[in-house]
């Protein structure tokens, strides 16, 4: 199935969806005043109800089904960013290359580094990839010791195979060194 279709699709619908809800608005004004409102209601109700689920399931479906075409597993490059770190550097931004097109660039708030530093892990970027070596090229940018511009990179050539590659960006403290580490690495 192509894109197009898949939005085709999606539009197919949310509109039988927004049919099927005026439909019911317009049934539940018709409806006579009398002792068996109460009841009708509450059926309408229920119809409407399951009804919205419905869509909602078929659109987590449909968007699981454009990820996959999107990026299939046999080309899917994805890259994540771990930190463990907290006093040789602070975290502003984050540049990345493949084959020396920039692909990402992303610039941190507080709260998201906060998270990175209590362990969280953040996908970065996701991409297709043909079969064979490219080069990765990560840029780290932030505050070194003393309030210092800190910027730093780190190049990995990746060998991109069949099947999905997860690659690492970690950022760690060195603390013989008294400085940052930045390592780009296979994820298993």
């Amino acid at each position: 199935m192509t894109r197009a279709f898949i939005k085709y699709l999606a539009r197919s619908i949310v509109a039988t969806a927004i049919l099927t809800f005026a439909a019911t608005a317009i049934a539940q004004d018709s409806v006579s005043v009398d002792a068996d409102r109460p009841a009708q209601s509450r059926s309408l109700d229920q119809d409407v109800q399951a009804l919205k689920n419905e869509v909602l399931d078929l659109n987590r479906d449909l968007s699981l089904l454009e990820a996959d075409l999107l990026f299939p597993a046999s080309s899917q490059v994805a890259l994540f960013v771990s930190l463990d770190v907290g006093e040789y550097f602070e975290l502003d931004s984050i540049n990345i290359k493949i084959d020396g097109k920039e692909v990402s660039n992303y610039l941190y708030t507080a709260r998201e580094v906060e998270a990175l530093m209590r362990g969280g892990v953040q996908r970065l970027h996701m991409a297709n990839l043909k079969t064979g070596e490219h080069e990765l090229v990560a840029v780290f940018i932030g505050k070194g010791a003393q309030d210092r511009e800190y910027r730093r990179g780190a190049t990995m050539t990746i060998d991109k195979g069949l099947g999905a590659k997860y690659v690492e960006l970690k950022i760690s403290d060195r603390i013989r060194k008294q400085q940052p580490e930045f390592i780009v690495r296979d994820w298993e």
